[in-house]
């Protein structure tokens, strides 16, 4: 917003002077006007791309080196277990905890250039929405919720699971499923699919469940997606599962592993900025 303002400011001050000092006449010195615009637009805008990439390339960092001290306390408690199992996966859930919570206090370091840039409060609150559901903080996930722009598979399942969760109308989760999936590229939706699948055969509607996994095998080139499809087809419905899905399935939180799954990580790449 602030961009907007400043760039038009200056337009008018470039304006109003070649008028003034006879520089130019009317018409040509909104066409100067107009030049200068864009072009304050264009510097403010490269401005502050380049602080936001910086930014989150630092979130990324963070985020991977914290993820990478996870995972070799993991891989040395499986090579060497010692002591109790419990108070192992316990330190890794609380080393989990602490890298996600400085995730959430990182993204202060973003929150003034919103009143920069059109649409950074919304993809502000998507990271931050991801971050708090990893948290199973559902209370400010279904706050932010209203405030996000669903730019990716993972937020987009993420919503569909709440409004799952909070018995939303079939046609509310329905209508958020196909906004989400007419934005993925081949081979993005995976976990769309999976997730409407298994939505429709917990309420018992297999038909529908079986017609998504075919829209879905015809998007994306999926193992689970094409067994689940199967099994439908043949009435083998007890069957179903997106267990194989791994990761991606139970960060979710709509099931529970057999076995404890590392949980995945939101998106710190610098995408939606």
């Amino acid at each position: 917003m602030f961009t907007i303002i400043i760039s038009s400011i200056i337009a008018l001050v470039v304006y109003f002077s070649f008028v003034a000092l006879g520089w130019s006449g009317w018409g040509l010195s909104a066409v100067w006007a107009v030049i200068v615009l864009i072009a304050s637009m264009a510097g403010i805008g490269w401005f502050l791309k380049r602080k936001l990439a910086a930014l989150m390339a630092e979130l990324q960092r963070m985020m991977l080196e914290g993820r990478d001290t996870i995972q070799r306390k993991m891989n040395e408690y499986q090579r060497k277990p010692v002591g109790d199992p419990k108070a192992a996966m316990a330190q890794l859930e609380k080393m989990q905890r602490v890298q996600i919570e400085n995730g959430i206090k990182f993204m202060d370091n973003i929150e003034p250039f919103k009143k920069w840039t059109p649409l950074l409060s919304r993809q502000i609150n998507t990271t931050r929405m991801q971050f708090h559901y990893q948290l199973k903080d559902f209370k400010k996930v279904d706050a932010l919720m209203p405030g996000c722009i669903m730019f990716d598979a993972l937020s987009g399942a993420m919503m569909m699971a709440r409004m799952y969760v909070n018995k939303a109308p079939m046609e509310q989760i329905e209508k958020a499923f196909k906004k989400v999936t007419g934005r993925m590229r081949y081979n993005q939706s995976v976990i769309l699919y999976a997730l409407m699948a298994w939505i429709y055969v917990r309420n018992n509607d297999e038909a529908n469940a079986h017609k998504t996994l075919v829209k879905g095998c015809e998007t994306n080139e999926n193992d689970t997606l094409k067994k689940n499809r199967d099994r439908l087809a043949n009435g083998k419905v007890r069957e179903f599962s997106n267990a194989n899905l791994g990761d991606e399935w139970y960060t979710l939180f709509l099931e529970e592993p057999k076995m404890r799954v590392e949980r995945r990580m939101p998106r710190a790449d610098g995408r939606p900025f």
